[in-house]
């Protein structure tokens, strides 16, 4: 067994908590002995309990002095909700640290690295590093760019809409694909949709049919408050926050109705663009917006350039006539997404790839 090997198993370890760290990023370790044994696996469970390399050292105990050390990403070098993972790495006796990537959080930044050097532990960084960046691609870019990833998912039919017309609750994709989107739903932090959506389709904005242990922030982007009290989700306040985004003149204009929204349980965001609505959710933890509906809610995110993923389940029946065109009509080329996959999903194609890649 090579390094690589190891650290494709501590990346493996670290997809057994997706869906349930967030704010924090997933997270693997793997502690090998001199002799090449196993002694200690571990991955980070969910915020707020100990990291993945409490976890494995825990797990090899004794056995972890002189062994070699693999995780995901660089060990916190801070006092969080847990103490700082470097210094329970040193007094373990670990001789080696293999990190696949930097942690782009400015609380550590290299910092955990150089504490563990300056305390003559040899350590390796870079190995499965592209690997590393796309499994926590959400949290480096709520990181890097102060906002949360965004996955725009849509299904189309062959003709190109995503409804036979304005105002048409349309059901296009077949059930294998919305059984894969309830999955998606469990994973992301939040889900967003316009106003339109919630007066045609009146959804419930839930993960279903899947299990969450997280609440699910559903985010409603409003300018003209439009949204009713009266709405089925409020009627699941226990899933999550709901979260309507209007901007200061709509809120003034329409006082009575923030009102009574909030007196059904939403929570009224004032933001002046989009991205001042997602830099609001990135701040409150938020790292993953899963972007539902509709056409022109889609088509102001791509006008900003603030689609990261694209996920579009393309029928092979038509939406229907006079149709609504997907983005509103914006021309979206997915043979230029990085990462670009198609594959089958029952009746329907799933197309997906990102926008811009892991920086």
């Amino acid at each position: 067994m090579t390094d690589l090997d190891w650290m494709d198993r501590a990346l493996a370890l670290a997809e057994r908590g997706r869906g349930g760290t967030s704010p924090n990023p997933i997270v693997g370790a793997t502690i090998v002995a001199p002799d090449g044994e196993v002694v200690g696996d571990g991955y980070h469970e969910r915020a707020g309990t100990p990291h993945a390399e409490v976890h494995a050292l825990a797990a090899a105990g004794p056995l972890a002095a002189g062994a070699t050390l693999y995780c995901t990403l660089e060990p916190c070098c801070h006092y969080g909700r847990t103490g700082p993972c470097t210094e329970r790495i040193a007094a373990a006796g670990i001789s080696r640290v293999v990190a696949a990537v930097v942690d782009p959080n400015p609380a550590v930044a290299g910092g955990g690295i150089a504490w563990l050097r300056s305390r003559g532990i040899i350590v390796d960084v870079g190995l499965r590093n592209d690997e590393a960046r796309r499994q926590n691609v959400a949290f480096f870019t709520r990181m890097r760019r102060g906002r949360p990833f965004v996955i725009f998912k849509a299904a189309v039919g062959i003709d190109g809409n995503i409804a036979a017309g304005p105002g048409a609750r349309t059901q296009i994709s077949g059930p294998q694909a919305r059984r894969r989107v309830q999955r998606l739903r469990a994973e992301v932090d939040a889900i967003a949709v316009g106003s339109g959506t919630i007066l045609v389709d009146d959804p419930l904005l839930t993960a279903r049919e899947v299990f969450r242990e997280r609440p699910l922030v559903r985010v409603i982007f409003d300018r003209r408050l439009r949204t009713p009290p009266s709405a089925r989700m409020f009627g699941t306040l226990d899933a999550g926050p709901i979260v309507i985004v209007t901007d200061a003149a709509g809120a003034a204009q329409h006082a009575g109705r923030v009102d009574a929204l909030r007196e059904a349980g939403a929570l009224i965001e004032t933001a002046e663009s989009i991205e001042d609505a997602l830099r609001s959710l990135a701040r409150s933890g938020v790292n993953t917006v899963l972007l539902e509906g509709g056409a022109e809610l889609g088509a102001a995110f791509l006008d900003a350039d603030l689609i990261d993923r694209v996920q579009l389940y393309v029928s092979s029946r038509p939406a229907g006539n006079p149709g609504v065109p997907l983005l509103a009509g914006r021309p979206l080329s997915t043979a230029t997404l990085e990462g670009r996959r198609v594959e089958t999903c029952g009746d329907d194609v799933l197309i997906e790839g990102d926008v811009h890649g892991t920086d």
